[in-house]
């Protein structure tokens, strides 16, 4: 299920990461494939295999490798595109630091940044903001931080995370 992309000339520091194709319609598959390609450089091809909890999509997964902010860039060419949800990965390097983007049709992206070891880290400006957005009374600060960690889009994809029929399950709020 998982298909790798050699790295291409970096400008920047090396890393890896993966796509998590959650549920895409059957013929945009293929439109999928080329937009990671145009990003990678590489021709791209998935093993498709269907998305039990979405009947007549697939799922897939895509390993890569490249220079720091090739996940930021699979994500901007994919996003928008109506009926995919998606997830990628970007793993931190010696001078930046990870990633975890997430999209589905009605939320949009959510871009964590990750630490060494996969934790969701969040700027102190993003606290601080929260936390004056909670004492005006526009949300709670519970659901603001709620907000903050994706909390949304995980409760959306989990589902689709799953892959059924027993694949065996990844779950990426543990990535590493």
């Amino acid at each position: 299920m998982t298909t790798r992309i050699p790295a291409r000339p970096a400008s920047g520091p090396a890393t890896r990461g993966v796509l998590f194709v959650h549920a895409s319609p059957t013929a945009l598959c293929p439109h999928v494939e080329w937009a990671a390609a145009g990003v990678l450089g590489a021709a791209v091809s998935i093993e498709w295999i269907p998305q039990p909890a979405q009947p007549g999509t697939q799922r897939g997964e895509l390993s890569w490798s490249g220079p720091a902010g090739t996940a930021a860039a699979i994500t901007s060419s994919l996003r928008g595109w109506e009926h995919l949800r998606f997830e990628v990965t970007e793993e931190p390097t010696a001078s930046t630091e990870g990633g975890r983007w997430s999209y589905t049709p009605s939320l949009g992206v959510f871009h964590g940044v990750t630490g060494l070891h996969g934790d969701l880290m969040i700027p102190e400006d993003r606290l601080k903001a929260a936390a004056v957005k909670a004492s005006l009374g526009d949300v709670s600060l519970s659901d603001e931080l709620d907000r903050l960690l994706g909390k949304p889009w995980d409760d959306e994809l989990e589902t689709f995370r799953r892959a059924g029929d027993g694949a065996p399950v990844r779950w990426l709020h543990h990535v590493v």
